[in-house]
């Protein structure tokens, strides 16, 4: 059986360590269109050795910076074929600063498994901590398998809230470039279906798709530089679910609301009339909230 959460739930976390530098975090940011103006002081604190800045996605990829092969779904007790997976959603928590050069132990388990009859959805949790054991970052990914459920499990949640019932506090407009994806793949991504127009085609699309954590990245940068004034290292968590494709070169659109220290957003494809890329999302702020 490709699941078996008796094995998945009791499974100790695998241990790995990891290490990053300058240049990595430098190249993430890129891959998210820094310095797409060169002279920009605002740009370049992103995409030189002059600035200091991390964006916490970063921890997102942190792990995986180095890999060339494809990614595999396999962990004790869940080894699902790559073809069935989706991304459901992304959250990171950010318990200290991320430096540009650092090392940290990375501990990866299967923090819970859902039945959705159709489909299984596998949660994943990974905890970093520096050398000296201070926790830096938590995520937790949660990914559907179709055709994997029926395992007798919980269904777990529902879908992600609707926005507020008002006029959003901010709209940030994201444009991507044609050549999105391509950077982004260098991060450790490889799957075929962000840059093989035939894997794409045989997926259903016509051409491909921008990997949804890019669109994620993309779209915290937006709310840190546009909402938070720049202030990266306000941002304690960031959340959202994936709930449509980006096409590589199309403009994100992101409505915002204000609920004391968090931001609630839902972002969409202006191009397409508003098609769903992103949804129930939040970042939370530092305490007093955003500026």
């Amino acid at each position: 059986m490709p699941i078996d959460p008796t094995i998945a739930l009791a499974a100790p976390p695998t241990v790995e360590q990891i290490a990053w530098d300058t240049a990595d975090v430098l190249l993430y940011h890129l891959a998210l269109g820094a310095g797409g103006d060169p002279v920009d002081p605002g740009e370049l604190r992103y995409a030189t050795e002059s600035g200091s800045v991390v964006l916490p996605t970063f921890a997102v990829v942190a792990p995986t910076l180095r890999a060339t092969r494809p990614p595999r779904v396999s962990y004790p007790g869940v080894e699902v074929d790559l073809r069935t997976i989706l991304h459901g959603s992304q959250r990171i928590d950010v318990h200290a600063p991320i430096p540009r050069d650092g090392k940290a132990t990375a501990s990866t388990r299967v923090a819970d498994l859902y039945d959705k009859g159709s489909a299984a959805v596998i949660v994943v949790d990974t905890e970093a901590k520096s050398a000296d054991g201070t926790p830096l970052w938590t995520s937790s990914m949660r990914m559907f398998s179709r055709g994997e459920g029926g395992f007798g499990g919980d269904r777990g949640p529902s879908g992600p809230p609707d926005p507020p019932a008002r006029e959003p506090d901010h709209t940030v407009f994201t444009p991507t470039l044609p050549q999105q994806a391509l950077w982004y793949r260098l991060l450790g991504d490889r799957n075929p279906l962000h840059c093989d127009p035939e894997v794409a085609k045989a997926a259903g699309f016509p051409r491909p798709i921008l990997h949804g954590l890019c669109s994620y990245g993309l779209v915290c940068r937006a709310l840190v530089d546009e909402v938070l004034g720049g202030r990266a290292q306000d941002v304690r968590s960031f959340e959202a679910r994936f709930t449509g494709v980006v096409f590589p070169g199309e403009t994100l659109r992101t409505s915002v609301w204000r609920a004391g220290d968090r931001l609630l957003f839902a972002t969409t494809v202006e191009e397409r009339d508003g098609a769903p890329a992103l949804a129930g999302g939040e970042l939370v702020t530092a305490g007093g909230g955003p500026a």
